[in-house]
This record gives structure tokens, C-alpha cells and sequence, in this order.
């Protein structure tokens, strides 16, 4: 017998039991954008290794660590996209899409990072994200973050999730509080850990970060960067404070929460739960005004998020909120004998013809009424159609009630779709 061949570690697979609940998530999501008036972009899943080092930074887990990198054929480097921001980014300049422009997009796809996997956390995950050009005011950045807080509502999450918020300030003013933090960790330098150590001139920030509680412990001295900002960047936070607090989204102020990609600028947040253990960020994102140009576009500003959709699925299963989820099937349609096949057959696909938005599915394979009976079962259906002979004789069908205790009765062939329609079973 040949060796059996196993799924990459780290990446897994969606079995049938499982994909209603990723559909259920899909499905919010898409509506979500959908009200806000947001539009879809898909970007390749292979990207030119460059995109990733000018918009991630090279110090960066992402870039130094994590990347599938390889030459193709040709020489080229290339990698399997480990965020969608900058691919987005990529596709408006490329197409012609955000200069002069407003823009809000939404994407949702496969992506790849060779980190240690574990629950929630895995080598491919599929990521969902929001993407606006062209608006540089908080009113945006407030959008984004409404935006969010309506997907946890229509997940059923909202009191799982907290909101942490942040502004990183301007370039400039972000340069003279590198400065700053520099020469406070120098005085402690001896004390850092090695990560610490190795980032402290090149992402300083990034130290912020650090999950080393020592380390946590030396920042509590720290200069903080709010002390840093001038009225511009203080004037757009205030107001975006004023906006969350107007529509009743509660949030709390993280002065080392800094984000892990170096394009952030100005708004920066993550919504957090603690009910996933280490795992606790379920989104994050904020404002990169200046990674458009660095890509090759002109100044464009910009505001995002993006979001692990494992980490939710496995959130909605941690609170055992999957109990709603409908089955695959409402109707399973069985043939009592070979000479009610093609009947059977005839029935489900004008009851698909009839109502579209009803799951049918038909019985194959023959066998005696309890296998069928069983196989209905098991398929989830509310109920089963016997058509046997008496049944063709007569031009009926029999409804049989899977999910309770009606019993079951004959309904003429011909009026068997408005029957079934009556019954709600969607």
C-alpha cells in the first residue's frame, strides 16, 4: 500500500461539518460591507517578494521570519502574500485607482506565514480585510471601526470583544519620539531581551510590543508618545474619540499598543477578547497615509483593518454560539422501488426549479426504506418525499416530518411546491 500523503503543518482543512459555520462568517461579512457601500477587490495570492520588504519592513517577524519566499523559473523572487494591505495597495496604483480618488474596498482570502501553528494560529489562514483611499479625516478612521463593532453584533460576539486604541502620530513627530525612546532604553540596555536589543535602533517602537514581562516592566518609565504629537495629530484623535463616544462604541486608550507592520501612522487599533487565551486580537488595523507613495503611487491617505477569520471561527465555537447554524439540506427526496427513480428525480430538480432558495437533495445509490430513511436523517433535512408506487399510481407524495412529531401525510403532486413553500423550511 502506498504511503499516505498528509496535509503541510499548519495547514488545514475545512471539512463538510465545518464549512457551514465558515459560510455563516463569510455571509455576515459580505452583507456587512455590502450596507456600508464598500466593493470587492481579489489580488493574487503570489506577489513579488519587494512589495512585502518596502511595505512590512525588513525588521519585521513577517519579513525576517515568516515569509514563504522562493525563485521561480525565471529568477525572480517571489512570496506567498502574508497580508493583504499591501497587495491592495499594489492593484489601486497599478490600475489606476486611488489618486485623486476615494476608494472602499474589502478582500477576503488565503494568506501565509511560517509561524510555530497552534490553535487559531496557522501557516495558511484566511484573512478578511477593509481597505478606503482618499480620505484622510478621522471621520473615516471612525467608519472602519463602526464598521467592526456591527460585525461583532451580527456574530452575536459584542460582549466577548474590546476595542484598544491608539495614535501613533505623524513621521515627523514619530522621529522625535524614536529619538526619545532610544536613549531610555539605552539606559537599560543591559536588561533588555535579545529581541529587544536587536530592534532597539532599527523599529524601536516595535520594542513597545515586546511579550517579554520583564521588558513590560522597564516600559512603564517609558516616554509615551502622546507627549509627542502636535495639534494636528492630536486634533485628529480627539475627534475621533468624540465620534466612537457619540455612537456608543466603548474603547480604551493602549499607549504601547503600536502594531507590528512599520506603514501605521496616526490610528491604530486592535479588538481584543479574552476568551481565547493567548490568542486575544480578533482585528486590527489603522491609518497608513504614507504606504501608498512608497509603493510607487502619489500621497494617498488611507485606513484599514484586518481580521484571522480561524480566530473568529474558533471564537463563535469557544462560546458555543454555532448552535443556530441550519443544516446543508431542508428536503431529501427518496424512490420506494427502481420503477420511481426517474419520478423522484423529476421532483427534486422542479422543486429546485420551483424554489430556488430550497436545499434539495435527492437520494442515490438504491437500497430498502430504512437505508434511505437513515441517509435522510443523517442529511439534516426537515423532511423527507417517499415516492413509491402507490404514490406514482395516485399522483401524490408523501411527507415525512424528520425534526418532529407531525405526522405524515400525502400531498398532490402538483401542488407540492406551494406546499412546501408554506412550510418556511428556509
Amino acid at each position: 500500500m502506498a504511503k499516505q500523503i498528509q496535509a503541510i503543518r499548519g495547514m488545514n482543512d475545512i471539512l463538510p461539518t465545518q464549512s457551514p459555520l465558515w459560510q455563516k462568517v463569510e455571509a455576515v461579512l459580505r452583507s456587512s460591507v455590502s450596507a456600508y457601500g464598500y466593493s470587492e477587490i481579489r489580488t493574487p495570492i503570489v506577489e513579488n517578494t519587494e512589495l512585502f520588504k518596502r511595505s512590512i519592513g525588513e525588521v519585521t517577524d513577517i519579513v525576517e521570519k515568516e515569509m514563504y519566499t522562493f525563485a521561480d523559473n525565471n529568477g525572480d523572487s517571489l512570496t506567498l502574500r502574508p497580508e493583504g494591505t499591501a497587495s491592495t495597495v499594489r492593484a489601486g496604483n497599478e490600475n489606476g485607482l486611488l489618486y485623486n480618488q476615494e476608494q472602499r474596498l474589502w478582500y477576503m482570502g488565503p494568506m501565509f506565514r511560517h509561524e510555530r501553528p497552534q490553535k487559531g494560529r496557522y501557516r495558511q489562514f484566511n484573512q478578511f480585510g477593509v481597505e478606503v483611499y482618499g480620505i484622510g479625516t478621522a471621520d473615516i478612521d471612525a467608519e472602519v471601526l463602526m464598521l467592526s463593532a456591527r460585525l461583532w453584533e451580527k456574530l452575536g460576539i459584542s460582549e466577548h470583544v474590546s476595542l484598544e486604541l491608539n495614535t501613533l502620530g505623524d513621521p515627523a513627530e514619530r522621529a522625535v519620539y524614536r529619538d526619545a525612546l532610544i536613549a531610555f532604553l539605552e539606559q537599560h540596555k543591559d536588561a533588555l531581551d535579545e529581541d529587544s536589543k536587536r530592534r532597539m535602533y532599527s523599529n524601536p517602537l516595535r520594542v513597545l510590543d515586546s511579550k517579554d514581562q520583564h521588558v513590560q516592566a522597564i516600559l512603564v518609565d517609558a516616554p509615551e508618545l502622546m507627549d509627542f504629537l502636535g495639534e494636528e495629530s492630536k486634533a485628529h484623535f480627539s475627534q475621533l474619540r468624540e465620534l466612537l463616544d457619540a455612537v456608543g462604541i466603548k474603547y480604551t486608550i493602549n499607549p504601547r499598543l503600536v502594531r507590528g507592520l512599520d506603514y501605521y501612522n496616526r490610528t491604530v487599533f486592535e479588538w481584543v477578547t479574552s476568551s481565547l487565551g493567548s490568542q486575544g486580537t480578533v482585528l486590527a488595523g489603522g491609518r497608513y497615509d504614507g504606504l501608498v507613495a512608497q509603493l510607487g503611487g502619489k500621497d494617498t491617505p488611507a485606513v484599514g483593518f484586518a481580521m484571522g477569520l480561524e480566530r473568529i471561527v474558533l471564537l463563535l465555537e469557544t462560546l458555543e454560539l454555532t448552535k443556530d447554524i441550519p443544516p446543508e439540506v431542508d428536503v431529501y427526496v427518496t424512490a420506494m422501488g427502481d420503477s420511481c427513480l426517474v419520478e423522484a428525480i423529476k421532483v427534486a430538480q422542479e422543486l429546485r426549479s420551483a424554489l430556488p432558495t430550497l436545499r434539495v437533495m435527492s437520494h442515490c445509490g438504491g437500497g430498502n426504506v430504512k437505508k434511505q430513511m437513515k441517509r435522510a436523517d443523517k442529511s439534516g433535512a426537515q423532511v423527507a418525499l417517499l415516492i413509491g408506487e402507490d404514490e406514482l399510481a395516485e399522483g401524490m407524495v408523501t411527507v415525512k416530518y424528520l425534526r418532529n412529531d407531525n405526522e405524515q401525510q400525502r400531498v398532490e403532486r402538483n401542488a407540492l411546491s406551494a406546499f412546501l413553500a408554506e412550510l418556511a423550511l428556509k
